[in-house]
């Protein structure tokens, strides 16, 4: 049999979390109820924000598509889990290991440009504001959501296919709950350089490029509320910042916190537990954080809840 048709006819084995069977179902409750709250929490944010004509604008129409890639980012790994843990099996196959892969990197990255997007949004309207309605027009919105669409679905394809290329032996067990890029290419039994050099050259780039944007933005955002002269109008233009910017510190401070923990120890388990913090906790968080902190959201949730227009 070829190396290739062998390697496809394989299955992968998550290890997931514990394989302590009386700590399954709680693992399984947890999770599940995340999920749950997960999906709940940003449709809600995304119905808001469709049924009120008062938020149809670039903030909330990047807002509604983050919502949106949170809900997929978190169904590509959780529902598998879920489905392991119920039927006490930890297989995925190889074509389902690098589906679950592409499309988590996909949502991953979509998380992160939609973060920068959000960034110049924010930069246009307190920096220029004179200029911001021309600027931040519908067509360019929806430029931007594409072009970010774009990027995310051809870095996913770049490392799907130099994983293609790898062949698969005997030590198939990924200590993850999820197919983890970096995981599953050390579980490869050919030689990994490449995809292990590009997979680094690829986070600093996609990684720091945005973070910097995001910076450079705030530290313009920063210099231009320092010289707003009343109280009001700086805690004003502050406040619409303030959602954005938690949520900015959540996600980077996670990924930053795996990448760290990663770097330390090396228990894969201890990876796994951390990578949670981005993978479900943020995403869980998001609606929140833009609900309790956004006065429009919680207009708009509440007459959502109330069925009104």
């Amino acid at each position: 049999m070829q190396p290739g048709n062998y390697t496809r006819s394989l299955e992968f084995l998550l290890l997931g979390f514990s394989e302590d069977p009386t700590l399954q179902p709680l693992i399984f409750g947890l999770f599940l109820s995340m999920y749950l709250v997960t999906v709940a929490g940003n449709l809600l944010i995304v119905l808001a924000i469709l049924s009120n004509n008062h938020l149809h604008t670039p903030m909330y129409f990047f807002l509604s598509n983050l919502s949106l890639v949170d809900i997929c980012f978190t169904s590509t790994t959780i529902p598998k889990m879920l489905v392991n843990i119920q039927t006490q099996s930890k297989a995925i196959s190889y074509a389902g290991c690098i589906t679950q892969m592409f499309f988590f990197l996909i949502f991953v990255e979509l998380d992160n440009f939609l973060l920068v997007v959000m960034a110049y949004d924010r930069f246009m309207a307190i920096c220029q504001p004179l200029h911001y309605a021309v600027t931040m027009n519908p067509w360019l919105c929806v430029q931007l959501v594409l072009v970010c669409w774009v990027i995310s679905v051809l870095h996913a394809l770049l490392h799907s296919l130099l994983v293609l290329r790898l062949s698969f032996c005997t030590h198939l067990e990924i200590p993850h709950f999820f197919c983890e890029l970096k995981q599953v290419i050390h579980s490869a039994c050919s030689d990994n350089f490449l995809n292990d050099f590009i997979l680094y050259f690829v986070s600093v780039l996609l990684g720091g490029g945005p973070l910097a944007g995001i910076l450079y933005s705030y530290s313009k955002i920063v210099s231009s509320i320092r010289a707003i002269s009343s109280a009001q109008g700086k805690h004003k233009a502050f406040s619409t910042c303030a959602s954005h910017l938690s949520v900015v510190s959540l996600f980077y401070g996670t990924g930053i916190g795996v990448y760290l923990s990663s770097a330390v120890t090396q228990n894969p388990h201890t990876t796994s537990m951390a990578s949670v913090m981005y993978t479900v906790v943020t995403p869980m968080l998001n609606p929140f954080i833009y609900s309790l902190r956004n006065e429009d959201i919680k207009r708009a949730l509440k007459r959502s809840l109330e069925g009104k227009p």
